[in-house]
């Protein structure tokens, strides 16, 4: 698809998450107890929130970013990288006294990744740091919060999203047990992985039509819309609008993946950037998985988000 950036454009708000990753490649995941000899290793923006950011900035719209940084040389090099790509970080706030969060990223030969993530000032951003930036959720299209930052404070995030009449998107990750249903209720897209999508609603999902199941048994919960990404299966997405024919899935594009630690962030903020431009769901979803494909075929996390004008429907 061909488009000019001012004809995509919306306002998106993300609250969320903001850390410094340090990428290490190696043959293999390492066994508990084992030393294992990497590859390589590199320090590169990232965070969840961080990530959907600089995804739907470079994919179409104007964003806003809600974050917490401590004061030190990470937080100003995160801050720095997100002001580069146009996005408002009069919201992102600095901490004197935790460090800015980290990522210690694991990537094999396969492609596949691990993560352990410290939180740091990530884990100091507060309810009332949310109602201080109401007015730019109040002038958003679209918001999108995951769960990096602490529980209360992406409850008020929705909150008062869903107050001020916005689309609220929620990526439920990490989770590790079914969200209440008052929290589902506040999101109009609830956005997990397959793991996510198994531990909130109880069923193990390897396959599109256990992605149904799953995405069913979230609705049932009080979801709206659930959309299920699959990694290298594509997507699948249930909701209000396709439910009575049981769902669609979206098959990914085949590509020679190289590193698929931003993929699922790149989708969510391709998602929310088209969503915010006002159009459909069927056509966000295709253009976030059109930029999820590029993204794994480049190493790192932000470094591997692609740009709208690279993005082809």
């Amino acid at each position: 698809m061909e488009a000019k950036k001012d004809q995509r454009q919306g306002r998106v708000v993300v609250v969320g998450s903001l850390n410094m990753d340090l990428v290490v490649r190696s043959p293999r995941m390492p066994q508990p107890g084992e030393t294992l000899v990497g590859r390589t290793f590199a320090q590169v923006p990232g965070g969840k929130g961080g990530n959907q950011a600089v995804a739907a900035a470079r994919l179409g719209a104007a964003v806003s970013m809600i974050g917490r940084i401590g004061a030190d040389a990470n937080g100003a090099q995160l801050k720095q990288g997100l002001e580069v790509e146009g996005i408002d970080c009069s919201g992102v706030s600095s901490d004197a006294a935790l460090p800015t969060g980290v990522a210690l990223i694991t990537v094999d030969d396969a492609s596949q990744n691990s993560i352990v993530i410290v939180a740091g000032s990530n884990g100091a951003l507060t309810p009332e740091g949310i109602a201080a930036r109401e007015p730019a959720i109040a002038a958003a299209d679209v918001v999108v919060c995951q769960l990096e930052t602490p529980r209360e404070t992406v409850f008020a995030a929705m909150q008062t999203a869903r107050r001020d009449g916005r689309t609220v998107v929620l990526n439920p990750a990490p989770v590790t047990a079914p969200l209440p249903r008052d929290w589902l209720e506040l999101a109009d897209f609830v956005i997990p992985n397959e793991i996510e999508a198994a531990a909130l609603s109880g069923v193990t999902v390897d396959s599109p039509e256990a992605a149904y199941r799953a995405a069913a048994a979230l609705r049932e919960q009080g979801a709206r819309t659930v959309i299920v990404t699959l990694g290298g299966q594509g997507v699948f997405v249930l909701g209000d609008h396709n439910a009575q024919t049981h769902g669609t899935h979206y098959p990914a594009r085949r590509v020679d993946a190289v590193d698929t630690t931003a993929a699922g962030d790149t989708f969510v903020g391709g998602f929310a950037a088209t969503l915010a431009s006002g159009r459909s769901i069927d056509e966000a979803v295709r253009f976030g998985l059109a930029a999820a494909a590029l993204s794994v075929t480049r190493a790192g996390a932000q470094p591997s988000i692609p740009r709208l004008a690279e993005v082809a429907l």
